[in-house]
């Protein structure tokens, strides 16, 4: 493994464990070139995944950017880290075992909302109003209006947070 900081391409792992839900390997390394130390994950990879865009275009299925969309959601929000990591595997082993290697986008931000709504109401708004293209006040009333039993836990001053 090359070491970030310094390109050093013969690094040392010096401790493995799996993670909390044994979906990865975490190495801890360290660069005998330049001292630094880091981290790795090595989780299992079922099957190359192809995201296909709502234009046509075709990227690699980009687990860190799936993890990011849902770390940005639940900013603030009273959610453990743990869960949104369980929540990110889960999406991720459902779409490589759907037998599917292009997956359409639309299919991702369906699973991504699914997972949301049970996780935190808020962080369900936030998501869909960028995943929805919300454009004015209006769009979330909207919506918030449309989620029923969940129109009362996001409406009002908790959309604030």
């Amino acid at each position: 493994m090359r070491c970030p900081f310094c390109g050093y391409e013969d690094t040392q792992v010096k401790d493995s464990r799996p993670t909390d839900d044994n979906s990865a390997i975490r190495r801890r390394r360290y660069c005998p070139s330049c001292g630094s130390r880091f981290t790795t994950f090595e989780r299992v990879q079922l099957r190359e995944l192809t995201v296909v865009k709502k234009n046509g275009q075709k990227v690699s299925f980009d687990r860190d950017k799936l993890a990011r969309s849902i770390d940005i959601a639940v900013r603030k929000r009273p959610v453990d880290p743990e869960r949104v990591e369980r929540v990110v595997n889960s999406i991720q082993r459902r779409l490589e075992s759907s037998g599917e290697n292009e997956i359409p986008s639309s299919m991702i931000g369906e699973l991504v909302m699914e997972a949301l709504a049970s996780l935190d109401p808020v962080a369900y708004v936030r998501f869909a109003s960028v995943y929805k293209n919300f454009r004015e006040a209006k769009d979330f009333e909207e919506f918030i209006g449309s989620l029923g039993g969940l129109g009362h836990l996001v409406s009002g001053d908790r959309l604030k947070d």
